[in-house]
């Protein structure tokens, strides 16, 4: 009897968008996620808000988080930083 092997194709939607200086915006799969550097530490997910990090990095990280919420036009709501990173899973879910 042969084994029925599964696949699922998950249709991935991304934008990538320069901000200012180290900070990058990506689109996935409709959350806005703003990383400062190389640091994943917001997110604006429709129906939520602006999801900022709880965890510190530097003043200037923290700019870059009130520049995005501005940006956004939503009131912040802090979240543990591996809420923020889960949004880069791009399974498609």
């Amino acid at each position: 009897m042969l084994d029925t092997v599964e696949k699922v194709v998950y249709i991935l939607t991304m934008q990538l968008t320069p901000v200012g200086s180290n900070q990058t915006e990506v689109i996935i799969n409709g959350n806005t996620i703003l990383f400062s550097y190389q640091t994943p530490v917001a997110a604006f997910v429709p129906g939520r808000g602006a999801l900022r990090t709880n965890k510190y990095w530097s003043n200037t990280t923290s700019k870059h988080i009130n520049a995005a919420a501005k940006r956004w036009g939503a009131t912040k709501v802090v979240v543990d930083q591996s809420e923020i990173e889960a949004l880069l899973d791009c399974k498609g879910e």
